[in-house]
């Protein structure tokens, strides 16, 4: 199915949006390229980001990128959206044996969901709390496996982000994370991030009940329509369908054979 034709400008600022809130503190222009390399897990926090078209050569923009990310002791990612230039920046890296991998749809919602109701129906004793950037990271990381260094990096990230996040975690009666989600909102725009469910509680809609309180309580703030940023392969995909969300636009990433971790 063909993405719905939303326009051009309302997906230039939903990719605005999504750069500001994934803004790790280690990250610097290179001639028109938004070159960022965070030592987390979040993909989005250490690639290359072709933004605008620059004076220098590709080749040679590309040379000073393998330069610092060889300082960093990370590889080199590059992050191919609909907007990065030139135009042919896909093909360019293809035909220097860059190889394509995690496919992700940015899904937009034009309205934020309706009130998802009490939470005694999903289940006695559950508990909505509100926690900060510096925990969440660390309760999600917990969640998800996360080594130590990948859990102090995210939350470097959340507590230097130029866009304000907001984390709710559902806990049950022994204070167990059940659980967790968390919104950066700009303006008018509101991005959802970081959704986890601890996999002894999948199936009972908690992560839905968690989203759409999240997105709603947006709406004070000013949020008026709502993105998130998906693996392609994602079954959560079905999750964010109920809940208004529909494909956008799609983006991937390209990196030497071999030089992904």
């Amino acid at each position: 199915m063909n993405p719905p034709p939303f326009d051009g400008a309302l997906l230039s600022r939903i990719e605005d949006a999504g750069l500001n809130a994934s803004a790790p503190p280690q990250q610097r222009w290179v001639d028109g390229w938004l070159v960022r390399f965070s030592p987390g897990k979040a993909q989005r926090a250490r690639c290359i980001n072709a933004v605008a078209e620059g004076r220098l050569p590709l080749q040679r923009r590309l040379a000073l990128c393998e330069d610092l990310y060889r300082e960093c002791g990370l590889p080199m990612l590059l992050r191919v959206t609909p907007f990065s230039r030139p135009a042919d920046f896909d093909d360019w890296l293809a035909q220097r044996g860059f190889e394509a991998y995690g496919a992700t749809r940015v899904m937009l919602s034009p309205a934020l969901p309706a009130d998802p109701g009490a939470l005694d129906a999903l289940g006695a004793g559950l508990c909505y709390e509100v926690t900060n950037s510096e925990a969440y990271a660390h309760i999600v990381g917990e969640m998800r496996g996360t080594d130590h260094d990948g859990r102090q990096a995210h939350a470097q990230r959340l507590l230097n982000s130029p866009v304000p996040y907001h984390g709710r975690v559902l806990r049950d009666r022994d204070g167990q994370v059940l659980a967790c989600a968390q919104v950066a909102v700009e303006g008018e725009v509101v991005g959802l991030y970081d959704v986890h469910t601890a996999p002894a509680a999948r199936g009972r809609g908690l992560a839905g009940w968690l989203c759409a309180r999240l997105l709603l309580e947006a709406g004070p703030l000013g949020a008026r329509l709502a993105y998130l940023q998906v693996d392609e392969a994602n079954p959560a995909r079905r999750l964010y369908r109920r809940l208004g969300f529909v494909d956008a636009y799609g983006y991937h990433y390209r990196a030497q054979p071999d030089s992904r971790r």
